[in-house]
């Protein structure tokens, strides 16, 4: 099974894009990107502890979607700063973040969990005794790797990282003077054997706001994939699925909507029919329209 989402659901700049500007009661948005979509990445795990009150409400969104699942980013606590050096504060932090995410995994919702490492995360002796506290510390949930620089990609570590567990997120993104092969990135080497998880991850190709320091989130995020790349990841993700029981794909390059955009294109290219999707959306996107088709919303949302 692939599953296919975007990165997050709260943005500013998706209202009237993904977001009806004038919304019925009751509207929530993850229930509406519910809708199109049978998987969301949570990104607010990454910057702070999960609340189960939140959890357990998202959740409760999307009972009446079987096919549904979340993915949730590690809290960047663990995998960005230095640990605490007290145990007792350490293991506070990692029971506070199994609690806030268990009523989705209470409620079979929960797929994996994103640890993402940033590009200044080499193999050192460090990093890899890192790499085994997080897998014993959160083993109890599908693990998914995401690395962006090379050291890691040679056998002996790839060999470790798989007998530890984790799962190789496939990247795409603006190319890295030390970034692994394409090949690496979208786990070529790992299909040689059945295993339960593949994920890929799409960033954008924004290399010219990626590499400036004085770019900002949503400047580096800005990218819409065109037909042709489209296409090119459609491909990468039947290669990536071959021997997986389940695909996520979730589109990260969230800036005005452009993530649901492509999102919506890439799923339409692995069914190889038209799907549906936001009218906000199509109008402003009006090239989606070959692939894409309103589900009526404009009666839903006068």
């Amino acid at each position: 099974m692939i599953r296919v989402g975007p990165a997050g659901w709260s943005y500013p700049d998706w209202e009237g894009i993904v977001y009806p500007r004038k919304k019925p009661k009751g509207f929530h948005p993850l229930r509406h990107l519910a809708r199109y979509f049978d998987c969301l990445e949570i990104n607010s795990s990454f910057y702070g502890t999960p609340s189960a009150k939140n959890a357990a409400h998202w959740a409760e969104l999307v009972a009446d979607r079987p096919r549904f699942r979340f993915t949730a980013k590690l809290q960047q606590a663990f995998t960005h700063d230095e640990l605490p050096a007290s145990e007792r504060e350490l293991h506070g932090l990692v029971r506070a973040f199994h609690d806030g995410l268990q009523p989705l995994a209470d409620a079979k919702k929960l797929a994996a969990l994103l640890v993402q490492f940033p590009h200044s995360f080499r193999r050192t002796d460090e990093g890899e005794r890192r790499l085994e506290w997080i897998a014993q510390a959160f083993g109890g949930i599908p693990l998914v790797l995401e690395l962006r620089e090379r050291s890691w990609f040679a056998p002996e570590p790839l060999a470790r990282i798989r007998a530890l567990g984790y799962t190789l997120c496939g990247i795409d993104l603006p190319l890295e003077a030390d970034r692994p092969s394409e090949d690496a990135l979208v786990g070529v080497g790992e299909r040689s054997a059945p295993r339960p998880l593949a994920y890929l991850r799409l960033h954008g190709r924004n290399a010219r706001a990626w590499f400036d320091p004085r770019a900002g989130r949503d400047q580096k995020y800005d990218y819409l994939y065109n037909p042709d790349e489209v296409r090119e990841i459609v491909q990468a993700t039947k290669r990536l699925a071959q021997g997986a029981d389940e695909t996520f794909v979730i589109t990260n390059n969230h800036f005005s909507g452009k993530a649901v955009a492509n999102a919506l294109e890439i799923l339409a290219g692995l069914s190889d029919t038209a799907v549906l999707g936001p009218v906000e959306l199509l109008d402003h996107y009006p090239a989606l329209r070959a692939h894409v088709r309103s589900d009526g919303q404009e009666s839903l949302f006068p």
